[in-house]
């Protein structure tokens, strides 16, 4: 049986890289569901000043079980789509997340 890992992660040596679209100001924080090549996550914080952003990365580390440092927006820093790196995750909270 041939496998394929999901579009939205990919694996570079310890870390995984995640393709989020973002919707911000909803009314929890909560991983969606996969939006073509990406997933789509919901956060509460308002995209003013990067507060979305600083959000979504405390988000990202509790939901993957990791310290805040061990999170890193690699692109989309004024856009709703993301690419986030997180290092050595320890758990996987969205099912078929490459773990």
């Amino acid at each position: 049986m041939n496998v394929h890992p999901p579009a939205w992660c990919h694996w570079e040596q310890e870390d995984l890289l995640l393709n989020l679209r973002i919707q911000p100001k909803a009314s929890r924080d909560a991983f969606i569901a996969p939006y073509g090549n990406q997933y789509r996550v919901q956060i509460t914080a308002p995209p003013v000043d990067g507060q979305a952003n600083t959000h979504l990365l405390k988000f990202v580390a509790k939901s993957f079980g990791v310290g805040r440092a061990q999170v890193e927006l690699v692109g989309g820093t004024k856009s709703r789509n993301k690419v986030i790196r997180v290092r050595a995750p320890r758990r996987f909270p969205v099912d078929g997340c490459c773990g």
